[in-house]
């Protein structure tokens, strides 16, 4: 069977892609965006890419499509087609224990995690991440065991099914990181994003686990409207947690988890107060699985992080180059948080661009600039069809900071100004016109 699957470079298409292959398919894709890590992993599987929306790739006709810009050729020729989520509910999550990892912030990191500490113990999981974690060099695969484990986002499905995805997935183990507003280009306000999260939490059965941050109001929110499933709450220690873990180290670097009487402590290569709460989500749901908290831990110690999430490229002249996915104020500040804790009095350069849909549409332009107070120095990129000025983000920020309309200019100046010892974090959701590169190769030079 031909499938072609338009989007296939973004996170969650890509792994559909993988795992289509996998049943023996075959797999063509289009796309307009096309960077890595996503397309390397594509082209390294053997799948022919196309550069935009040309409805030629899609004659001869497909068995399966999913459209996007080139739907209308879609419907036009009466071309059978599904969404992702549809697809990988009907086709791989039947019959199986799906965890579920949802919310705002860490999703792909704790899915990553969750996966990991899985295959560690012999379970062979399956798993779709928006993401490529280390420990597995690919973001998505069937698997041969009971588990399978995803990335449950709540962007909306397909151009004809606007619910979220993860309402396709009918987990047994759900894990809700966070809850903020986000998405503005689907959803009108926070209520829109709670009715979606209350839809997934009607959807865990009753011998499900729901697992929710202690103190996260909107989430709380959400379970007061209605949940028929065993709930935990993870914290830090000292509060009413099921779960607590408890920081030994500035950097969150380790940590001590506690659980009904029994603790165990983790060192491992992360940072930040963030990933040590997805930490502790990932050994909460291990556990229901029947995984014991010093296992998941010994696990975890191995774990290699995800690409794009803190990810070193490089360190031509001293310098370090980070590559995160950082979009939104909250994560951008977690992340400079962690890394501040990290290196201490080291100089820390931010490099951001507000490239998301909801930066676009400047719904988080006012919490920018106080996002950043942990950087020595932000550099902005201005995209293009931003739609509103970074200067009141120049004018508000507590370090010094300049807006670049090119990333050409940035590269420049990190060139001339970076010094051995510096640390610089690049932030997009996107490829960056390669800006991590160029960079590199800037320095090296």
């Amino acid at each position: 069977m031909h499938i072609h699957i338009l989007g296939i470079c973004g996170t969650f298409m890509g792994g559909i892609a993988l795992l289509a292959r996998e049943l023996g398919h075959t797999v063509t894709g289009s796309d307009a965006n096309v960077y890595p890590p996503m397309s390397t992993q594509q082209e390294e599987q053997g799948i022919a890419l196309s550069e935009g929306y040309d409805p030629s790739p899609l004659e001869p006709v497909p068995d399966l499509s999913r459209g996007n810009p080139a739907v209308e050729h879609v419907l036009n020729r009466g071309i059978p087609y599904i969404s992702g989520p549809q697809w990988l509910g009907e086709q791989f999550l039947q019959g199986r224990w799906v965890l579920a990892c949802a919310g705002t912030h860490g999703k792909t990191t704790t899915s990553s995690m969750l996966a990991w500490i899985l295959e560690h113990l012999g379970y062979e999981p399956g798993f779709l991440i928006g993401g490529i974690p280390g420990n597995f060099g690919l973001s998505a695969r069937g698997g041969g065991g009971r588990f399978f484990v995803i990335e449950a986002d709540e962007y909306d499905t397909a151009f004809f099914d606007k619910r979220s995805k993860f309402v396709h997935y009918r987990p047994q183990t759900a894990v809700l990181n966070n809850l903020e507003f986000d998405h503005a280009d689907i959803f009108p306000d926070l209520a829109a994003i709670q009715r979606q999260f209350h839809h997934l939490v009607r959807t865990v059965p009753g011998i499900g686990r729901v697992i929710v941050p202690e103190g996260d109001a909107a989430l709380a929110e959400v379970l007061a409207q209605g949940c028929w499933s065993e709930q935990v709450q993870v914290g830090e220690a000292g509060t009413d947690a099921d779960w607590q873990a408890d920081a030994l180290a500035p950097d969150f670097s380790r940590f001590r988890v506690s659980h009904n009487g029994e603790s165990a402590e983790l060192s491992w290569t992360l940072t930040g107060r963030h990933n040590m709460f997805n930490a502790l989500a990932a050994v909460s749901a291990a556990q229901h699985v029947g995984i014991r908290l010093a296992d998941a831990l010994a696990a975890l110690a191995q774990f290699e992080g995800v690409k794009r999430r803190m990810e070193l490229r490089g360190t031509p002249r001293g310098i370090a180059v980070y590559d995160d996915f950082a979009h939104h104020p909250t994560a951008i500040a977690s992340t400079l948080y962690g890394l501040r804790k990290k290196v201490g009095d080291a100089r820390v350069i931010a490099v951001i661009e507000p490239r998301s849909n909801t930066m676009r549409l400047g719904q988080h332009r006012a919490a920018l600039a106080p996002a950043c107070v942990e950087a020595d120095e932000v550099l902005w990129f201005s995209p293009a069809g931003l739609g509103w000025s970074l200067d009141d983000v120049i004018e508000q920020s507590p370090v010094p900071a300049t807006v670049f309309d090119s990333v050409e200019a940035i590269v420049r100046r990190l060139r001339d100004s970076a010094r051995s010892g510096d640390h610089v974090v690049i932030m997009s959701n996107g490829g960056f016109g390669g800006i991590h590169q160029k960079l590199l190769d800037a320095l090296a030079n």
